[in-house]
């Protein structure tokens, strides 16, 4: 993602955490204003995620636990871009994987910073429809307990406006898609 801006100068930079979705880093920088400091900055390769819609116009979303939050959260189905592998590889694989479908036709809707205060984290988004349920049931992975839930865009709006939780990704994905979407 091209920002256009004037790049820091790194003076120091030290690997605190290696984990395995994410480093966590301290860099010493001085700004393109010339003030210094130290930053800490979450690495992450970014995540695709998919706006997934039905023929029938209905948006699936997983419910799923998500332990920072401590609780069930609304989500479009996401992932995280493994090594070597493009966004539209990633979404295409977890779609499967989360939901049990398959779209036939994929649109690329935009990519977002999703918390540039702390991590360098970049989310493509993308619209998938045509959409085929598999024979195969969706796998889980061991860290993941979620449940499809199919919404209206109606709905998911009315939801998001009463405050329910959805994430912050799905949210602005969600506004991206809209002109795409029926209500």
């Amino acid at each position: 993602m091209a920002l256009g801006q004037e790049p820091s100068e790194v003076l120091h930079q030290r690997l605190s955490y290696q984990g395995r979705k994410f480093n966590f880093e301290v860099t010493r920088l001085r700004l393109p204003n010339q003030l210094e400091g130290d930053w800490e900055c979450i690495r992450h390769p970014g995540g695709a995620l998919a706006v997934p819609v039905t023929a029938d116009g209905k948006l699936i979303l997983l419910r799923q636990y998500r332990f920072a939050a401590q609780g069930r959260l609304l989500e479009f189905p996401a992932g995280t871009i493994e090594l070597n592998e493009y966004p539209e590889e990633t979404i295409k694989r977890e779609i499967e994987e989360e939901t049990g479908y398959r779209a036939h036709r994929w649109q690329k809707l935009g990519e977002f910073f999703l918390a540039p205060g702390y991590s360098d984290e970049i989310i493509y988004a993308f619209l998938a429809q045509d959409l085929e349920r598999l024979a195969v049931p969706p796998t889980q992975d061991a860290d993941e307990d979620m449940e499809n839930v199919l919404m209206t865009p109606q709905e998911l709006t009315e939801a998001i406006l009463a405050g329910e939780p959805v994430d912050a990704k799905s949210i602005s994905s969600f506004f991206l898609a809209r002109p795409f979407l029926e209500f």
